[in-house]
Order: C-alpha cells, then sequence, then structure tokens
C-alpha cells in the first residue's frame, strides 16, 4: 500500500465516501510498481468541483512521487467517481511503463524470451 496518501479539496469538502473511495482505488495502484518503489511512493490527490447554471464539473488529479520519477494524471467529469477511476486507469497505464523502464536490462529480456517462447508453443486448446 501506498505509504502517505493525502487528499485535499478545492473549493469543495472531501466527504468520508470519497475518501474511502480513493484510498481502495490508490491501494490497487501497489501492484503496479516495482517492489523496491513501494516503500517510497506517496501520493497528493486533489479534488475540485466547479458548479454552474449550465454545468457541473468534478476534477481528479492525482500526483505520485516513486523514486526517480513524478506520475501525475487529471480528469474532469461530471461525476467525481468517474473521474476518480478515469485517473486510476492512466496511473495504471503509467505505472506499467515506469516499471518497464526500470527493470534490470537481464529482466527485460527474459521477458521477451518468454512472450517469445509463448508464440511458439502451442496451447493445450489448440493441439
Amino acid at each position: 500500500m501506498i505509504n502517505k496518501l493525502e487528499i485535499t479539496g478545492i473549493h469543495t469538502d472531501a466527504s468520508a465516501d470519497i475518501k474511502k473511495y480513493i484510498t481502495k482505488k490508490i491501494a490497487k495502484l501497489d501492484s503496479y510498481m516495482p517492489r523496491h518503489a513501494r516503500k517510497s511512493a506517496h501520493a497528493d490527490v486533489k479534488l475540485k468541483e466547479a458548479k454552474s447554471k449550465d454545468k457541473n464539473e468534478a476534477t481528479c488529479e492525482v500526483i505520485l512521487y516513486v523514486p526517480g520519477e513524478t506520475i501525475t494524471a487529471k480528469e474532469t467529469t461530471l461525476n467525481m467517481y468517474a473521474a476518480i477511476d478515469i485517473v486510476e486507469q492512466k496511473l495504471r497505464v503509467q505505472l506499467k511503463r515506469y516499471k518497464d523502464k526500470s527493470l534490470p536490462k537481464k529482466a527485460k529480456s527474459e521477458k521477451k524470451v518468454r512472450k517469445f517462447l509463448a508464440k511458439l508453443v502451442p496451447k493445450k486448446s489448440d493441439v
């Protein structure tokens, strides 16, 4: 689990339900990080709601600090929960890229070999 999670509401108060939802979603991201980054990673979550006569907008921005890099994702939608879900998906993709970049060369080459061999060896259902 991410050690430090700071949730800030800008022009809005973050309810207990939203804080619980964010904590659950951000905790899932832990499995997409390399093991060495899990202990020192921390996140800042900024929530903003803008209400006008024409439309309501909910913005969620997450800044994830991992060793050697800062990963940011931001989304604006009509619903705060939807914005959180989309930001989580964006962070998941960026963390996969970060994890591949931080792997040692030996692990990268082993991963490529396994992928290549999986194409060559037929599956049991194909036989």
